[in-house]
C-alpha cells in the first residue's frame, strides 16, 4: 500500500506572519507620536518641542543601524533568528520606554528600540518575496509592507481608547506585548531556502523548498546568479558608474526626492496629533487624524502600486506629491470634519505612499549594472529625511511662528520633490530602461516601505 504524501505547507503563513511582524515594528515605531502630546506634558521632565524631535530622530537613527546590521546577520545566523531576535528586541525597548524616568532615558530607550525595529525589516522582505507565490511576489511583497501603516492604526486606536485614562506609559507597556508573536515564528515561520543554500545546508534547502512546493533548483540557479551578479558588480563598478556625468546628476536629484519623502513621512507620524491640537482640536480627535494618515498610506501603497502599473510611476509619483502638499496646505486652514478628513488622508497617500512609488521609480530608470547601487544609494541616503522630519517638526513647533507654519514646513518638501522630478533631466535618466526593468521595479515600486 502507498504511503500517504505529506500534505504540502503553505507560503500565505509564511507571508502573515511576516505582516503580524511588520504590523508589531510599526506599533512601537509610530506610537511614539501618539505619545508626544502627553509627553510635552509630562511632570517634571519640561520636555521641549526640539527635544521631543529629537528623541524622534534617535529612533530613526536606531532604525537604521538595525538595517544596516540584519544584512550581514542573517547571512551568518540566517533570517529567520534575525527576525525574531528582532522582535524581542524592540518589544523590550518598549517595556523600557514604559518606565523611563526622563527625556535623556527615553531617549536612548528609544534608540535602542529603533535597532530591532530596523533589524526586522529586510529578512521579512526576503522571505516574503521567497515562499509567495511566484507570479504575485511583488503585490504579496506590497501587501506585506502595509503591515507598518496598519500598526500606526493600531497605535492610533490604542491611544484613543487608553490615553484619556491612563499615562503614556501603557502605550509602550502594549508595545511590549508584540512579543507574543515569537512563539508563533518559532513554531510556523521557516528558515529562507535561499539563505540555507548559501550556507551550503543543501540537505536542509531542499528538505525545506520540497515542504513547501519551492524548486529548490530555481533557487540554487537564483542564487548562483545572484553571486555572479555580485561578482560582475565588482568588476564593472555600479558605484562608479553612478558617479560618472551620465548618471550623478540624476542619482543626486533622486536622492533629494527620496530625502524630501522621508522627512515628510517621519514629521507627520511624529507631530500630526501635536499639530492638530495647536490648530484647536481635543487630543481624541487629534490622535483619530493619526489613524486617518495611515489609513491614506495604505490607499497610497496599494493603490499607486496599480497606478503606476497603468501609467508609469513618475506621473503618479508627481500626482501623489502634488496631493500631498495640497492636502496638507488645506490642513493649515478651518476646515470642515469632511474636508478635514480627506485633506489627513490625502496627506498619508501623499507622503509615505510617495516613499514607496520614490524607490520602485528609481529601480526603473538605471540599467541592470547599476540598478542596485541606485536604489542602496537613494534609500541609504534618502534616509537623512526620515531623521530630519521629526527634528524640523519640533523646532517649528517650537518656534514662535504661526501654527500655519507647522503644516507648511511639511508642504514645502512635497512641491519641491514633484518639481525635480517633473524635470528629471531626460538626458541622464533614459525612458527607454523602463522596457527592461526587472518586475521587481515594474510592479509599482512598493520595494520597501515608507520607514
Amino acid at each position: 500500500m502507498d504511503s500517504p504524501v505529506p500534505r504540502q505547507k503553505s507560503g500565505l503563513v509564511v507571508v502573515m506572519l511576516c505582516f503580524l511582524t511588520i504590523v508589531a515594528d510599526g506599533y512601537d515605531l509610530i506610537v511614539y507620536g501618539a505619545t508626544v502630546p502627553d509627553l510635552l506634558e509630562e511632570p517634571g521632565w519640561e520636555m521641549s518641542a526640539s527635544t521631543a524631535g529629537l528623541i524622534g530622530s534617535w529612533t530613526l537613527i536606531g532604525l537604521m543601524v538595525g538595517f544596516l546590521l540584519a544584512g550581514p546577520l542573517a547571512d551568518r545566523i540566517g533570517r529567520r533568528k534575525v527576525m525574531m531576535a528582532g522582535v524581542v528586541w524592540f518589544s523590550a525597548g518598549c517595556a523600557i520606554c514604559a518606565v523611563a524616568t526622563s527625556p535623556e532615558f527615553l531617549g536612548a530607550a528609544r534608540f535602542f528600540t529603533g535597532i530591532g525595529l530596523g533589524g526586522v525589516v529586510p529578512s521579512a522582505v526576503a522571505l516574503t518575496m521567497e515562499f509567495a507565490p511566484r507570479n504575485r511576489r511583488q503585490i504579496y511583497n506590497g501587501m506585506m509592507l502595509t503591515g507598518y501603516s496598519f500598526g500606526g492604526i493600531v497605535a492610533a486606536l490604542v491611544a484613543i481608547a487608553l490615553l484619556p485614562d491612563h499615562s503614556w506609559r501603557v502605550l509602550y507597556a502594549v508595545g511590549a506585548l508584540c512579543v507574543i508573536v515569537v512563539p508563533a515564528m518559532y513554531f510556523w515561520l521557516p528558515e529562507s531556502v535561499s539563505s540555507l543554500v548559501a550556507r551550503g545546508k543543501d540537505a536542509e534547502a531542499a528538505e525545506l523548498a520540497s515542504a513547501y512546493g519551492l524548486d529548490i533548483d530555481a533557487v540554487r540557479a537564483e542564487q548562483a546568479i545572484q553571486v555572479a551578479a555580485a561578482a560582475g558588480a565588482d568588476k564593472t563598478g555600479g558605484l562608479r558608474m553612478l558617479l560618472t556625468r551620465r548618471y550623478l546628476p540624476s542619482l543626486l536629484l533622486f536622492v533629494v526626492v527620496c530625502v524630501c519623502a522621508q522627512l515628510i513621512t517621519y514629521g507627520l507620524n511624529t507631530w500630526l496629533p501635536v499639530l492638530m491640537r495647536e490648530a484647536g482640536y481635543p487630543l481624541g480627535s487629534s490622535l483619530q487624524f493619526l489613524l486617518v494618515l495611515q489609513v491614506g498610506a495604505i490607499v497610497g501603497m496599494i493603490g499607486g502600486s496599480m497606478l503606476a502599473d497603468r501609467y508609469g510611476s513618475r506621473r503618479i509619483l508627481v500626482l501623489f506629491f502634488l496631493i500631498g502638499a495640497v492636502s496638507l496646505l488645506a490642513l493649515s486652514r478651518k476646515l470642515d470634519t469632511a474636508v478635514l478628513m480627506v485633506a489627513v488622508a490625502g496627506a498619508g497617500l501623499g507622503s509615505i505612499g510617495s516613499s514607496s512609488l520614490a524607490y520602485g521609480y528609481v529601480a526603473a530608470k538605471y540599467p541592470a549594472s547599476c540598478r542596485g547601487s541606485a536604489v542602496g544609494a537613494s534609500m541609504g541616503l534618502g534616509r537623512v529625511g526620515s531623521i530630519l522630519g521629526p527634528s524640523i517638526g519640533g523646532w517649528v513647533v517650537g518656534s514662535s511662528l504661526g501654527s500655519q507654519w507647522n503644516f507648511y514646513a511639511f508642504a514645502v518638501p512635497a512641491v519641491i520633490a514633484a518639481v525635480i522630478v517633473i524635470l528629471m533631466p531626460a538626458s541622464t535618466v533614459d525612458d527607454e530602461v523602463d522596457d527592461v526593468r526587472t518586475p521587481d521595479a515594474r510592479d509599482g515600486g512598493l520595494v520597501e516601505p515608507a520607514r
